[in-house]
């Protein structure tokens, strides 16, 4: 039986899986110079499976001042009287 068209999922299995081939598990340990040729296929030893897990990268402080600054450039501008008010305040310091 077939699985419908809208229900396949594109990229096949996007979540690790735990277990692997033979062939993969033949090719890993190749490469970690764990078998040989002449080593029989069957019977081979346990290969990890590494899980890649992507951290979200943290803000610099430089990085968080300048949002800050933007934050505060957006936001709208003070009435006539505040203005006035604030302006006083602003020059004694």
């Amino acid at each position: 039986m077939t699985i419908d068209k809208s229900l396949r999922t594109r990229k096949g299995i996007v979540r690790a899986r735990n277990v692997l081939t033979r062939a993969e598990r033949i090719e890993r340990l190749t490469q970690q110079d764990r078998w040989k040729e002449e080593d029989g296929v069957f019977g081979l030893s346990k290969v990890r499976v590494y899980r890649v897990v992507v951290k979200k990268k943290k803000k610099k402080k430089g990085e968080e001042e300048g949002a800050e600054a933007g934050t505060a450039a957006a936001t709208p501008a003070k009435s006539g009287a505040a203005a006035k008010a604030a302006a006083p305040a602003a020059k004694k310091k």
